[in-house]
């Protein structure tokens, strides 16, 4: 037997000391008073109780030993393994999962080990679990019982129960996780998650979370989580705080099946097809092909959403017969077929005009398309007129869109039209569009908008749906209401070069004459500033963004629930790795606004670019772009907008996986670049931020 000091000695440097947890209440009955008791022997004096947040916690080390169990610490990955016989307990310092005998049973504890001056300390409940010895609490001595002659079975800390699936369950593809919930827990549940943790390390990560109650969860497992995994079903109040759950063994082993969807043999596709697919597993992403039986020509759609559809429109020269299938992806980029659906493609020739409507005034500039389903040689965009039946070709060219700004010869009720020649050489035409024209004599200003910020340098020139005799530009100083006349070029065309001797605020406008009328553009407003330009600046080095960005996402993540790795990958993506952040480009102040969101913040605003069209030209005009006092303050304002629009809530639902998420986001419309799910996809991939999403209980 071990001296007394020597047992000390053994205790701080290599086994911790197991503490027993009983949550009671001893109302104002100091912790001195509560008495521990092994084997009818008073042990009190050498396994005294800690009292900590109100919750007596008392050690039992000593009753493992005594029961002749053998301790396992292990301080790299902070484990304590009892065991005697053929009874075990591994537990986790910080971690509420509890895995009993090889992990045929696994379980939750309502509280979780910890260590408190170098010694750990768990509920005796685990003590009594793991090695199958009576453990009673006596409330009239106030003592806790140790009875090595009593034996017990495992019991649960709580009464909620994984009922659909047994312990070693195999998890081959999509899955119900049913649980049954006591009505005392239910009551004071907001919000229900299911975890899918390793069993070696107790990490993982949330694969479903429901912010309410939910009897029921489905878990949707990716290839890559195949081996033995620990399910953990688990409970939470309005507070955050952990009121029920449970857990079981499963072994994940997925067997990907992918089945076409919006299509079954024999259809006939006579317009357009929604197609998408259903999976049984995580995908980032799926293709479709699209495959001609005759001339064995496949066209394919790569990296699409693997929760959404998409359109199949084929052209008239597509008509046969096709095998039309859907190809799924898994992380690791392995390809899983669904079997081919064969469907018919009769699709009739179509062809309409786009760019006006029926009933418009047209008195400026309008684009005329094409809007067809098959292949042309020619392309003419006609006008009618409805008076007299007469008809001009506006213009004939191979294919494309036609500009067409009326002149004085088209005023009146018109008819417009597009024929068209297919490969063929066989003409068709779209029904036409009736319009009222205004083609009286126009000039148009192109090269200087509304509100813009003219800096340096700017080519003006002047669109008119008539032949001008000539074309000056008159500039005001719209303070003092004094004009000055610039002449153009040949070409109508003019280099505007403003000196500092010009006033800030100015307006211009194009002056044509045409048969001895003189026609002019409406006056544009706009300012001029020849000052220094601040650009965009870098919030960090750019080797360190990654590590400042994952903090904050991770700070993040803690408190929302938002995957760490999506936030992240986004930061990157939209910063550029946090080197072109907006400052006021006249004072150089820096925004540390992340994210480019418009508005007055915390810290007021800056003036940066935006860009807006005028007359068919871009250009950038000032904007007020959002200051905040620090980064933090911007990462958390964009992650409200998120949290809080209406239009992202099915974004909300899956936030906690960054593959779902990020395909979520983009259906919500928060970016128009197609591929944007994809480039967060391959940044996480890249970057390994999923590391950032594994949790524990």
């Amino acid at each position: 037997m071990f001296h007394k000091s020597s047992v000390k000695k053994v205790l701080a440097l290599v086994i911790p000391v197991f503490l027993l947890l009983i949550p009671v209440n001893y109302g104002a009955v100091s912790v001195d008073q509560i008495r521990l008791t092994m084997d009818g022997k008073d042990v009190t004096a050498s396994a005294a109780p800690v009292n900590e947040n109100g919750r007596t916690l008392v050690p039992v080390r000593f009753i493992s030993e005594k029961l002749g169990a053998t301790v396992t610490w292990d301080g790299v990955n902070q484990t304590v393994f009892v065991s005697k016989g053929d009874k075990s307990a591994l537990l986790r310092i910080g971690s509420r999962l509890v895995e009993y005998n090889g992990g045929a049973v696994c379980q939750l504890s309502d509280v979780a080990p910890k260590i408190i001056n170098s010694y750990t300390y768990v509920p005796l409940k685990l003590i009594g679990n793991a090695l199958g010895i009576g453990v009673d609490w006596d409330e009239d001595t106030r003592t806790v019982v140790v009875d090595s002659t009593k034996t017990s079975d495992i019991e649960p800390f709580f009464d909620v129960k994984i009922t659909s699936l047994l312990p070693g369950a195999a998890i081959t593809g999509k899955t119900s996780v049913k649980i049954t919930v006591p009505e005392s827990v239910s009551s004071r549940t907001k919000e229900t998650k299911l975890f899918l943790l390793d069993k070696d390390t107790g990490k993982g990560f949330v694969v479903a979370d429901i912010k309410q109650l939910a009897a029921e969860l489905e878990y949707l497992p990716r290839v890559e989580d195949r081996g033995e995994k620990v399910l953990v079903a688990a409970l939470y109040d309005g507070a955050g705080a952990l009121v029920g759950g449970d857990a079981v063994q499963v072994n994940v082993d997925v067997t990907p099946e992918v089945s076409l969807m919006g299509l079954q043999n024999s259809d006939v596709v006579a317009n357009t097809a929604a197609i998408g697919q259903t999976l049984n597993f995580l995908a980032p992403y799926v293709r479709y092909e699209m495959e001609n039986l005759t001339s064995g020509k496949v066209t394919a759609v790569d990296q699409q959403d693997p929760q959404g559809t998409y359109t199949w429109a084929p052209t008239a020269e597509q008509n046969g017969s096709y095998s039309v299938r859907v190809i799924a992806y898994d992380g690791n980029g392995n390809a899983y077929e669904s079997q081919s659906v064969l469907v018919e493609v009769r699709v009739d020739k179509r062809i309409s005009l786009t760019g006006v409507s029926a009933g418009a005034t047209i008195n400026k500039p309008v684009t005329l398309l094409a809007s067809r389903n098959f292949d042309v040689s020619e392309t003419q965009y006609v006008v009618k007129d409805v008076a007299t039946g007469s008809e001009n070709i506006l213009a004939t060219i191979p294919y494309g869109q036609y500009v067409w700004f009326p002149g004085p010869g088209y005023s009146g009720d018109k008819d417009l039209s597009v024929r068209v020649k297919d490969v063929r050489g066989e003409t068709y035409e779209s029904s036409p569009i009736r319009v009222k024209v205004d083609g009286s004599p126009k000039v148009l200003l192109k090269g200087i908008g509304p509100k813009q910020v003219v800096t340096g340098e700017t080519k003006l020139s002047a669109d008119s749906n008539v032949t001008l005799e000539s074309v000056s530009y008159v500039l005001t100083n719209t303070a003092a209401g004094t004009k000055r006349t610039l002449t153009s070029n040949a070409d109508r065309t003019l280099s505007f070069t403003p000196s500092k001797s010009d006033p800030a605020d100015m307006a211009i406008q194009v002056v044509g004459t045409y048969q001895g009328q003189t026609i002019a553009s409406e006056s544009v407003s706009f300012k001029l500033y020849l000052g220094t330009i601040y650009g965009p600046k870098a919030i960090i080095e750019k080797d360190k963004f990654l590590g400042f960005a994952s903090g904050l996402a991770k700070g993040s993540s803690d408190q929302t629930g938002m995957s760490a790795a999506l936030q992240t990958a986004q930061a990157i993506l939209e910063t550029g790795w946090g080197q072109s952040v907006p400052v006021d480009k006249y004072s150089g102040t820096l925004s540390n606004n992340l994210f480019g969101i418009k508005g007055t913040g915390p810290n007021g605003s800056v003036t940066s670019n935006t860009w807006e069209v005028y007359n068919g030209v871009s250009y950038r005009v000032d904007a007020a772009f959002r200051a905040y006092n620090n980064v933090g303050e911007s990462w958390d304002d964009r992650n409200s907008l998120l949290l809080t629009a209406s239009r992202y809530e099915p974004f909300r639902a899956v936030m906690y996986d960054s593959t779902l998420g990020a395909w979520a986001v983009k259906r919500a419309g928060y970016a128009t670049d197609p591929q944007y799910p994809i480039k967060l996809i391959n940044i996480i991939n890249q970057y390994n931020l999923l590391e950032l999403d594994k949790v524990g209980i």
